[in-house]
């Protein structure tokens, strides 16, 4: 077999590539070595780039920091509020690819909610919550301000309109000739969806999850203005290294190395389901 010979044009694309993938992975490089740096070496001009790695950054940020129980809440809030989005947004979605429930211009409408920009509500949610803090319900629902249940329906609100529209295509992909033969050995509707339809609409569901976790892990304009102390997460608890004596770039570089590894192993362990999820039903028979 003849050897594919490099071009010059090979060889300038190569190198584009190259200096672009410095360019994205030196910030987050830089991010690590210096939550691992001694503290004295952290602001040294020229920087060191050979020293021995300490972790006594990451020991303030849990012990003196409190920063694991901003993690916890993280997960809590992330995961509770997919499931929702999940639970909610497939039944929706279903129901729109099935049933003559009014077309596309309904799907757009739910659409432009998700286009809204959060800082015009997110003053009415404070008001609203505040409210709802103040009663039965709202405090059995854990709903107030500097609650989780305050911050697991805002992101339900925000994640829902783009699941129930991503979902919508992945659903209509799948032929209705199966579900059809379905209902003739005797499944009923609801059977027909858990038993048939959402295991052929498992990639797509895959991503859904994966991008609204994504955004329910790094949202930080709701955590911020919503919580205080104990729904804080971990987007808002990396600001309490900006302190008065100054910006304590060892702890902070370490929380910002928890807040952001997760997400990335996360979305490299799974990015078989992102890509097969969002190539799900390209190519039409």
């Amino acid at each position: 077999m003849r050897s594919k010979k490099i071009t010059a044009i090979d060889i300038m694309r190569m190198s584009i590539v190259i200096a672009i993938l410095i360019i994205t992975l030196f910030p987050i490089y830089w991010m690590i070595t210096t939550s691992v740096k001694p503290t004295d070496i952290i602001l040294m001009t020229p920087p060191a780039f050979f020293f021995q790695p300490t972790f006594e950054h990451y020991k303030y940020a849990f012990e003196q920091a409190n920063f694991a129980h901003y993690i916890s809440n993280t997960l809590i809030v992330a995961l509770g509020s997919t499931f929702i989005v999940i639970v909610c947004g497939s039944l929706a979605s279903y129901a729109f690819a099935r049933y003559n429930t009014g077309g596309g211009n309904l799907m757009f409408f739910i659409l432009t909610t998700r286009m809204m920009p959060a800082i015009a509500v997110v003053m009415p949610f404070f008001v609203i919550f505040r409210t709802a803090g103040n009663t039965a319900i709202g405090q059995f629902l854990q709903l107030g301000l500097d609650r989780l249940g305050t911050l697991i329906v805002c992101y339900t609100i925000f994640n829902l309109p783009f699941a129930i529209w991503l979902m919508h295509s992945f659903f209509q992909d799948i032929p209705t000739e199966l579900e059809d033969a379905a209902r003739l050995d005797g499944y009923s509707r609801f059977k027909v969806f858990i038993k048939v339809v959402l295991p052929l609409a498992a990639p797509g569901i895959a991503v859904t999850a994966i991008f609204c976790l994504l955004f329910s892990w790094n949202e930080f304009l709701f955590a911020s203005i919503l919580t205080r102390d104990v729904a804080r997460t971990i987007t808002v608890g990396v600001g309490d290294f900006w302190t008065q004596r100054g910006i304590l770039w060892g702890p902070l570089s370490a929380a910002a190395t928890v807040c952001v590894a997760p997400m990335i192993l996360f979305a490299l362990l799974l990015q078989r389901w992102i890509v097969r999820g969002l190539t799900f039903g390209a190519v039409r028979g």
